[in-house]
């Protein structure tokens, strides 16, 4: 028997009101359900094999169904078909007392904010009531359709698939005494990453099997079925082991289906209530026996649960994905979704008592992330400074002498690279660090107790140094800029939550050599500066800084600085060649409070402003300010260092950010550096970097910028083939002059 919640006439705990429909007490309450299973004081459940543990498993599995069905309706938006055929694995996790609880899909946002108020989590937020979870569900400065680390009590976020396993491994290695399950769907599991991923993980880091992949393997991806969806569980099995797991747990539902439901995958709501305890102390049984195994068996574990899609909501299927806007709470299926999850109050009662105590308290108390990670003081670092006009120099060789000092004073600290350090000239970072590997062999610098993580992935680079420092720890990623595109989707998403996070953490900092110009001779597929057309666009997102050093000097001062901020995604970009040494220290620490420093200046009769951004590309601009000077023409050439500094304050989204860096360069500033009568930007990559400059500029102006890749024999040939040389740039300021 259903009831509605307005003509119910007993006692409601405050906290449920909103919610819309009350079912009666079961039978089994009066002795299942009298004590809570988690006992005041204590952090899960005292016995696995109590009955009264499967009971209120069920009852919690009940309730998160419930609330994800209603939360969703209640906007006619959101999606709680995926997140439905899981809640038993993730109500066992959360009895056991697993409140690291991590996911790749973001679609499974409402069921997890749903545990995150029933846990009381969300009360940080003014969220007290079903009402006012309702009220704030996909709403801005509310619940947002995809996790966030802006939620308290949600360790990571989530969205794109095949990219939850990174947030768990990172978290493993820096907690290695606590458990992070990490559930992904069936449809995420086709994803290219996941799996490589955690092999090269377990590889180079064997003893770190505190994370546990929880497969929601359902039949479904959003809108068919998934691609595994044929496969037998035997098959599936055999997948997982095939990939390196030593211990793999399946509980499919079909095998205790009482009802004769047609087909693989079945919805254990519908079983005998007899039978969906059994099948709910299945799954506690499997997960208590999974998590024993990763977190202290030292086994490579993964958890499987097959259910239905859908399993207990509104629909069955790919068809209970998402709602549609007749999916309000009037709607038939809805409410006869809501009356079938429908407990009575004092079982709400109960199911928030024991997430309340689960884990020692609200996960927005206990979490991981909740707090700060302590971190090594770095102390001064030993910055080299290089004689201006003296011998050429490395800028990444001597970047690469600051990133081993710190991961000798940081033990935590990690670089990751998929391309090799020796080839972009940091091979001192290999040799102080040592690359990662269980063959130990000095001439290669490896060592298992390394500090760099060299999987040939830049996923895998991407996803771990930037999941560690989203966790609070120091990291570095290192990659050629034309590779690295393949390992921005995990970053943009990490420097995105970090922009909303409710915690300082450090800045992810990442080291891209071998730019465009410089690969003219490996052919079309390492001409790739597109990258740099990403952040000239997430510039405006208010902590991305694209840093572009001048040289040997300017990028000691680069990774120094990023090294003191917070909440930030800064990209570091330079050469790999041995290149002119054009700044002192001091000129390089004022170029990135500035956003640039003027390197030239000749007068004229008119004056000539060159805009640079990068390093190789200050070459044919500094023969084409010879060659202007000699014909009477003044000239200033300005290397653009930080772009973000340039822009204007209202450009930039800055104030909405946590950690927020509102310094921008004052009109008077920018005159002095970039007013003339004319203005030449130019930049080895996209144009789009020199945007806050154009802007701002009221000179005749024009820009030179990347084209097109080309397989060249030297970078002069390519840059060439792109139009950048001394004297097209002395051709274009002749005609603006003109």
């Amino acid at each position: 028997m259903t009831i509605a919640a307005q003509d119910f006439t007993g006692t409601i705990p405050n906290f449920c009101q909103g919610i819309q429909y009350f079912g009666a007490e079961l039978p089994q309450f009066a002795t299942l359900g009298k004590t809570p299973v988690i006992a005041d004081g204590h952090k899960a459940i005292a016995d696995i094999n109590d009955p009264g543990a499967t009971f209120q498993t069920l009852l919690a599995a009940d309730a998160l169904r419930y609330l994800t069905l209603q939360i969703c309706a209640s906007k006619a938006s959101g999606h709680p078909g995926g997140f439905a055929s899981s809640v038993e694995a993730y109500a066992a996790l959360f009895m056991l007392g697993h409140k690291n609880v991590l996911t790749e899909v973001g679609h499974h946002a409402p069921g997890f904010y749903s545990a995150m108020f029933l846990d009381k989590s969300l009360e940080a937020m003014d969220i007290f009531t079903v009402a006012n979870l309702r009220d704030r569900f996909r709403e801005k400065h509310g619940l947002l359709g995809h996790l966030s680390g802006y939620i308290p009590g949600i360790l990571a976020p989530a969205g794109p698939l095949g990219q939850g396993q990174h947030f768990a491994m990172a978290a493993a290695l820096l907690h290695p005494d606590q458990l992070f399950p990490f559930t992904m769907g069936d449809g995420g599991m086709g994803e290219p990453y996941p799996m490589s991923a955690i092999a090269h993980f377990h590889t180079a880091y064997p003893k770190a099997t505190n994370f546990l992949p929880v497969l929601v393997w359902n039949g479904f991806s959003q809108e068919h079925h998934s691609m595994v969806s044929l496969k037998s569980n035997q098959q599936m099995l055999d997948y997982w082991y095939g990939n390196g797991f030593e211990e793999v747990i399946l509980v499919d539902a079909k095998d205790f289906d009482d009802q004769n439901q047609v087909g693989a995958y079945v919805d254990s709501t519908a079983f005998s209530f007899e039978h969906r305890l059994v099948f709910t102390q299945a799954v506690l049984l499997g997960v208590n026996k999974a998590a024993e195994s990763a977190l202290h068996g030292g086994k490579l574990t993964a958890f499987i649960i097959k259910q239905l899609k859908g399993a207990g909501v509104h629909a069955l299927g790919a068809k209970s994905h998402n709602l549609y806007a007749h999916h309000t709470l009037d709607n038939s299926d809805i409410v006869n979704g809501l009356k079938r999850r429908a407990i009575a109050p004092a079982a709400w009662e109960l199911v928030r008592t024991n997430f309340a105590r689960a884990g020692g308290g609200s996960a927005s108390q206990v979490a991981v992330t909740e707090s700060i990670l302590p971190l090594v003081d770095l102390g001064i670092l030993p910055i080299e400074e290089f004689v201006i006009a003296g011998e050429p120099k490395v800028a990444t060789t001597a970047m690469g002498n600051l990133v081993a000092k710190v991961g000798e004073i940081d033990k935590s600290f990690i670089v990751t690279n998929a391309d090799g350090n020796e080839a972009s000239g940091i091979a001192n970072i290999n040799k102080a660090l040592k690359i990662i590997h269980p063959t130990e062999d000095p001439l290669y610098s490896q060592s298992p107790n390394g500090q760099v993580y060299e999987p040939l992935s830049e996923d895998a680079c991407a996803g771990l140094a930037a999941g560690l420092a989203l966790m609070g720890s120091r990291t570095l990623w290192c990659s050629y800029e034309s590779f690295a595109i393949n390992g921005l989707p995990i970053w943009q998403t990490v420097t995105q939550a970090m922009a909303e996070l409710r915690r300082p953490t450090p800045s992810t900092i990442c080291l891209f050599t071998a730019g465009a110009l410089e690969q003219g001779r490996n052919g079309w597929t390492h001409q790739r500066p597109e990258i740099e057309a990403y952040f000239a666009a997430m510039m405006r997102n208010g902590n991305i800084f694209p840093i572009f050093p001048t040289d040997a000097n300017s990028i000691q001062v680069a990774y120094e600085y990023a090294l003191t901020t917070k909440n930030k995604g800064i990209t570091i970009t330079a050469s790999k060649s041995p290149l002119p040494i054009r700044t002192t220290i001091a000129q390089a620490r004022q170029a990135l409070i500035d956003g640039a420093v003027t390197l030239l200046e000749m007068a004229g009769d008119q004056l000539v402003v060159f805009a640079v951004i990068g390093d190789m590309t200050l070459i044919p601009v500094f023969k084409a300010a010879e060659a202007l000077s000699t014909s009477g023409v003044g000239v200033r050439v300005v290397s653009v260092v930080n772009p973000r500094r340039l822009y204007r304050s209202t450009d930039v989204a800055w104030q909405t950010c946590s950690e927020p860096d509102g310094e921008f360069l004052d009109d008077a500033k920018f005159d002095a550096l970039f007013g003339g009568d004319v203005l030449i930007g130019v930049v080895g990559g996209a144009s789009g970097l020199l945007e806050p400059i154009m802007l701002r500029s009221n000179s005749k102006r024009d820009t030179f910028a990347w084209q097109r890749g080309e397989t060249t024999a030297t970078a002069p040939e390519l840059m060439a083939f792109n139009n950048l040389t001394a004297e097209s740039l002395v051709a274009k300021a002749q005609i603006l002059l003109s």
